[in-house]
């Protein structure tokens, strides 16, 4: 999939140094795409808004310990 128009956004809960950091892109038809911004040219990985959706919804309750 071709993410050059995607518009990258930084967590709010990535570190001030950097050190670890995760950027997501919805700003695509269909998919939110999630990279390391450490990392920018590498491999993004890629969700439904659904899925992405559930994911949230299970940090959010703590699921992921």
């Amino acid at each position: 999939m071709d993410l050059s128009r995607a518009e990258w956004r930084k967590s709010t809960h990535s570190t001030p140094d950097g050190n670890n950091c995760v950027e997501v892109a919805q700003n695509i038809a269909d998919i939110v795409a999630v990279r390391d911004s450490k990392n920018p040219d590498g491999a993004a990985l890629m969700f439904t808004p659904g899925e992405w959706s559930a994911f949230i919804d299970g940090v959010k309750a703590g699921e992921f310990g």
